[in-house]
């Protein structure tokens, strides 16, 4: 199933979120919300989305998708492929929302944000259940790649394996939570953490500050990369998990926690634990933590794609689908045809605010990615053992790139036979200019054996039906150059 047009119901932080991510990836969205000044605040939302996703990726972004308030529910869910529903957490409220959405639409898939209600209770009313899953996101839903998905009593299980694969699509982590239970996972996890802290503040042992102090510096350092699961084994050194219930399994029944208790939420305790929470912002609004809450979580999703960890892998598999995105699926190779295309990452400038000489060469790596991927030499094709290299690359560097920047690189194929693939590309600002050229030649290899041999022979079809297409072309200006030659 294609998902051509979402319906968002809920404009609040979640549904922003989903907004941000929908449009990212090409898909139209229709938001409701009843608040007067949601449209305001999800515009808030797109302008931080905007900032991170221009730090996120190294893959090209594609165009983004077109997306406008409705008045009603019914108008928005009208002919939606997927209906978002990121509504208050009150059973009854969800349910009018469904009851809405059916009298416009009885073929879209529903997906709850919801945090912890069981997808069963919200769909025993629906007059078509099979369609309703949980999708619960994790804020802000436009950078963290988890996303729980749980299926009710009454769900067809072919939605749950469709939502694998679509939010793998979005950039995300699908985790299927298998077994139906009250808050899920994570937010389990998570409550039981902030069920302990109310306590601790409750009783004056810590402020907030400190308890926020207690994780960022020490176990949520590690929980960026590893569970609790996997952190206390590795904690138990040769002996593992093991290892630590043997040392620390006593240590559980002491009377440390109060995890089935809540403090009484009084007034005054409320006032309390607020006061120590706007204190520690000090005169930090939402929107300003914000962009420093998605600066350091692109920073951190960064260091786990360069380990090819966790979150970071997830982030590496989006990029490459980024990748195929961006170009043409069928370019007219008659002429210099679409290679690569992306807005300059604010990480790509140096200290001039220019872009930094070492980007236009990944540019025009990207670009030589993008005609492999045409000619059948695709992911599948190297982990075969086979691929192309770089063997010489000659640039021009003619003027100035910035952040923020949409850029396209066009190729010509000057040479395409044999083991031998010679490009000339392009890369040119969205206002016409020429900012560089790349000269590059590459052998096709055979990885295992290290040593140069020929392609595959459809790969050698594709390349001599592009190099034959454009052998007509005038050479282009600036092949053949050598460093200070005319």
């Amino acid at each position: 199933m294609t998902i051509r047009t979402a319906a968002i119901l809920g404009g609040g932080v979640i549904g922003g979120g989903w907004l941000a991510r929908l449009i990212e990836n090409g898909i139209e969205a229709r938001v409701f919300d009843p608040d007067p000044e949601a449209e305001r605040k999800l515009n808030a939302v797109l302008e931080n989305a905007e900032h991170a996703y221009g730090r996120l990726t190294n893959a090209p972004r594609g165009p983004k998708a077109a997306w406008a308030m409705a008045r009603t529910v019914a108008g928005a869910a009208e002919g939606a492929d997927l209906i978002i529903e990121a509504v208050p957490e009150r059973l009854e409220i969800k349910r009018q929302v469904y009851a809405e959405v059916e009298k416009v639409n009885a073929t879209g898939v529903i997906a709850s944000s919801t945090s912890g209600i069981m997808p069963t209770e919200l769909q025993a009313e629906m007059a078509h259940p099979g369609r309703l899953i949980v999708a619960h996101p994790f804020n802000p839903v436009y950078l963290l790649p988890l996303v729980e998905l749980v299926a009710g009593g009454q769900t067809d299980p072919a939605h749950i394996e469709w939502a694998k694969d679509f939010y793998a699509s979005l950039g995300m982590h699908p985790l299927h939570c298998r077994v139906e239970i009250e808050g899920f996972l994570s937010d389990r996890l998570q409550e039981a953490l902030w069920r302990e802290a109310l306590w601790l503040l409750h009783d004056k042992v810590a402020t907030a500050e400190e308890l926020d102090a207690a994780i960022a510096y020490g176990p949520g350092l590690r929980w960026a990369q590893m569970g609790t699961m996997q952190t206390f084994h590795l904690a138990g050194g040769e002996a593992g998990m093991r290892g630590m219930l043997a040392m620390f399994g006593p240590c559980l029944k002491w009377p440390w926690t109060k995890l089935m208790d809540v403090p009484e939420l009084t007034e005054d305790f409320v006032d309390m634990v607020g006061g120590q929470c706007e204190a520690q912002s000090g005169s930090l609004g939402p929107r300003e933590l914000e962009r420093i809450r998605d600066d350091n979580l692109v920073a951190m999703l960064h260091a786990l794609k360069a380990n090819d960890w966790g979150a970071g892998k997830t982030l590496a598999a989006y990029e490459a689908g980024q990748a195929i995105r961006s170009v043409p699926a069928e370019p007219d190779f008659s002429k210099p045809f679409i290679t690569a295309t992306r807005q300059v990452p604010a990480g790509w400038t140096d200290y001039n605010g220019h872009m930094n000489e070492s980007r236009y060469g990944q540019m025009f790596s990207d670009a030589a990615d993008g005609i492999m991927r045409m000619i059948g030499s695709d992911e599948a094709y190297v982990a075969r053992g086979m691929s192309w290299f770089t063997v010489e690359i000659h640039i021009r560097y003619l003027d100035e790139g910035m952040a923020g920047d949409p850029l396209t690189v066009t190729t010509q194929v000057l040479e395409g036979r044999g083991k031998k693939m010679h490009l000339f590309h392009r890369l040119t600002h969205a206002d016409g200019r020429l900012l560089a050229t790349g000269e590059q030649f590459l052998l096709h290899v055979d990885m295992n054996a290290r040593k140069t041999c020929d392609p595959a022979p459809e790969v050698t079809a594709k390349l001599g039906e592009i190099a034959e297409a454009q052998a007509s072309l005038p050479a282009p200006e600036g092949a053949g150059r050598a460093v200070g030659g005319r």
